[in-house]
């Protein structure tokens, strides 16, 4: 099933309405391709290596494996994430899910249990060179917090970066910065590493 969501961009520095519609859609059968699309653009290296398995899986695999892996899901019915559509264009991802899916978070140092209540993960944004600087990322989080709500979510976890700078080629910016998550209202409930909380959201 398709859970459409209409999301809205602004320029993060200005304080005008938003003026683009970004729509956004579940990943389903029938948009893999566009994923694939987003996936080859410029940019998105990690996400083409990745493809957002890393976490669902105790091991590590080829790319190809890890294709296969998420369409596997996708064939399944199993919304691995949410698409971000500008003008039909694929725009924006990001990759969610009830937190038992991701077997590599039970073992991580810093992202390991909080403690035993059920919360839904989102573990990363990919948002192309050419489209960074535009709100998307904002946007594909208020997406995945109504969409998470729709799926009976309770909480929304997430693990994002908390540095007063950042690289532009530093990996870890796939989890997102922290003041991504405190303006939609997350609040950190453990540090176990002191660049990296866990913050979440109820959604009740």
């Amino acid at each position: 099933m398709t859970v459409r969501h209409a999301a809205y961009c602004r320029d993060p520095g200005s304080h005008r309405e938003p003026t683009m519609t970004l729509q956004v859609h579940s990943l389903t059968p029938e948009r893999w391709a566009d994923l694939e699309r987003l996936f080859a653009a410029r940019g998105c290296s990690v996400a083409r290596s990745c493809w957002c398995m890393y976490y669902r899986q105790s091991g590590t695999q080829a790319a190809a494996a890890n294709h296969a892996a998420l369409k596997a899901l996708v064939d399944a019915g199993r919304p691995p994430g949410l698409i971000g559509y500008r003008e039909g264009e694929p725009v924006a991802w990001i990759a969610l899910g009830p937190r038992e899916d991701f077997a590599k978070l039970r073992r991580s140092p810093v992202m390991k249990p909080v403690d035993d209540k059920p919360v839904w993960s989102v573990l990363c944004f990919v948002v192309p060179a050419a489209h960074r600087g535009q709100g998307l990322a904002r946007a594909m989080l208020k997406a995945a917090i109504a969409y998470a709500k729709a799926q009976g979510a309770k909480l929304l976890e997430a693990y994002p970066v908390d540095r007063p700078q950042r690289s532009a080629d530093d990996a870890s910016l796939w989890f997102g910065s922290k003041s991504l998550f405190d303006r939609e209202g997350f609040v950190e409930v453990a540090r176990r590493k002191p660049q990296r909380p866990v913050v979440r959201r109820a959604l009740d």
